[in-house]
């Protein structure tokens, strides 16, 4: 009897995983998180040895800072469609430091992280991809850093990091069905939104079709909604008619944004911002087709699918409401885009294909960073940003430390003067200056200027007419070496 003896075929090793970087983010462990902050840092962080330039968007916050720090209460004191919580959060920071920015630019990364973060978890807790990790932070911190407009503490970053909080307290509405509490916390956090920036209140939108598609009771859900959405602004109304400024903040902040006279006032210009879109607007695309192209199992799944949809509709509305202008307008983009990135970094049967988008991707995003230091930067049809920053004006380079007026648009001489006055905003400005015929518009003027700044530049030519019909209190100025400049003649 020949025992057979059994040969067993080695097993071949199994190969690697080409996704290197990609399967590393796919894991949720937390050392997953460090080494992403330590790679957005990586990316942000070489800038500042050329320095931080200002944008306008700063100097106009830093403005808003001074006055409500120093006692001026908004729209009563200071014209300026600025949101009431926006402009309180600058009075805030002024309130640590004279001008803080570098503050401003630690706050807005943090806020961006937060949201990257915040976004993260809420895709995985709610299962809407069998992939797990911090692939969605992972894109969302990427394509942020597509451009340094989201390094500047807007109203619409700030804003925009509640909407992303509204959305966790929409989900859980699919599978605890009708929660009071939920609703209203989502409507009270997209109030809070849109008092940092207004067209934020759009999101209710998304938020009623979240209600249509998991609440038990959609109309008595929406209501509460809506409930939650105006208890914010109850609450501010209160305030401001206690302090007489209720019926200027329908004047100088509703009607202003709604009828678009601010939209995207300090932003960059229109075609440069659209030309930053580009790269996630392909990203996106891309990933829309890979969605597309993959089946979804749960019904939670495709609901989610639906909302980012809706998202999307609501992003693109917000950008035509902002004239595509608005400060910040990349972060809209950004939820529907790390959502449906989830679909587009998944397994493939090529997955080095996926690896290599992803190295191009980071190469995309550092090449446009840095295309005002790189040798083939000038060959990028996108201007650099900080060819938008806040210059001093060397026509008035002998004014510094001064308290100030300008009568124009320019406040490139609030760089190293101050503010005094409620006029801010130029063409908010023409309530007064744009009416010297009527007696409430001259009214306003003389108690305006009751204590007149030290100089006054006049870029309209209106102080002849000023010092006829105010002789109190425009009288006083008398002209200088610089054309325009006009100096207050000391008692």
């Amino acid at each position: 009897m020949v025992a057979s003896v059994a040969t067993t075929t080695p097993k071949s090793p199994r190969p690697q995983d080409p996704n290197i970087l990609l399967q590393f983010f796919k894991s949720p462990l937390p050392s997953r998180l460090v080494v992403l902050l330590l790679l957005v840092l990586a990316v942000r962080l070489p800038l500042l040895w050329l320095g931080v330039p200002l944008s306008a968007v700063e100097l106009h916050a830093f403005l808003i800072g001074e006055r409500l720090h120093n006692g001026a209460v908004p729209y009563r004191d200071l014209y300026d469609s600025t949101a009431p919580l926006a402009s309180t959060l600058y009075g805030l920071l002024e309130a640590l430091g004279s001008r803080p920015l570098w503050l401003y630019r630690a706050l807005a990364l943090a806020l961006l992280v937060v949201q990257a973060v915040r976004l993260n978890r809420i895709l995985n807790r709610a299962d809407v991809h069998p992939e797990r990790g911090y692939v969605a932070a992972l894109t969302y911190l990427l394509v942020a850093s597509v451009t340094s407009d989201l390094d500047i503490l807007s109203p619409l970053l700030v804003g925009h990091t509640l909407v992303v909080y509204a959305l966790s307290a929409l989900l859980p509405t699919s599978r605890e069905g009708y929660d009071n509490r939920r609703l209203f916390q989502a409507g009270f956090l997209l109030g809070l939104a849109a008092l940092f920036y207004l067209p934020l209140a759009l999101f209710l939108v998304l938020a009623l079709f979240a209600v249509i598609i998991f609440a038990a009771n959609s109309f008595r859900s929406f209501l509460l909604l809506l409930c939650g959405f105006f208890f914010p602004y109850v609450v501010v109304g209160t305030v401001l008619l206690y302090v007489d400024a209720l019926p200027a903040f329908s004047q100088f902040h509703l009607h202003p944004t709604l009828t678009g006279l601010t939209a995207g006032a300090d932003g960059m210009p229109r075609l440069v911002q659209l030309r930053l879109l580009i790269l996630p607007g392909v990203l996106l695309v891309v990933a829309l087709l890979r969605t597309f192209a993959t089946s979804l199992g749960l019904v939670f799944q495709v609901k989610f699918l639906q909302l980012m949809l809706v998202w999307l509709v609501v992003t693109i509305a917000i950008i035509i409401v902002g004239d595509g202008r608005a400060p910040g307008t990349l972060v809209l983009a950004l939820p529907p885009l790390t959502y449906f990135g989830l679909f587009l970094w998944q397994r493939a049967q090529r997955p080095w294909l996926l690896e290599l988008l992803l190295v191009v991707l980071i190469g995309t995003v550092v090449g446009i960073r840095y295309r005002s230091v790189l040798p083939f930067g000038n060959l990028l049809p996108i201007p650099a940003e900080e060819s938008f920053a806040v210059q001093p004006n060397p026509a008035y380079a002998s004014v510094r430390n001064q308290t100030l007026l300008v009568l124009g648009t320019d406040r490139r001489p609030y760089l190293s003067n101050r503010l005094v006055t409620p006029y801010l905003d130029w063409r908010l400005a023409q309530q007064d200056f744009g009416h010297l015929n009527e007696y409430a518009a001259a009214f306003r003027l003389a108690h305006n200027m009751r204590h007149p700044p030290a100089y006054l530049i006049d870029e309209r030519n209106l102080l002849p007419e000023l010092r006829y019909k105010l002789p109190t209190a425009f009288g006083r100025y008398e002209p200088t070496s610089t054309p325009h400049l006009f100096k207050l003649k000391s008692d």
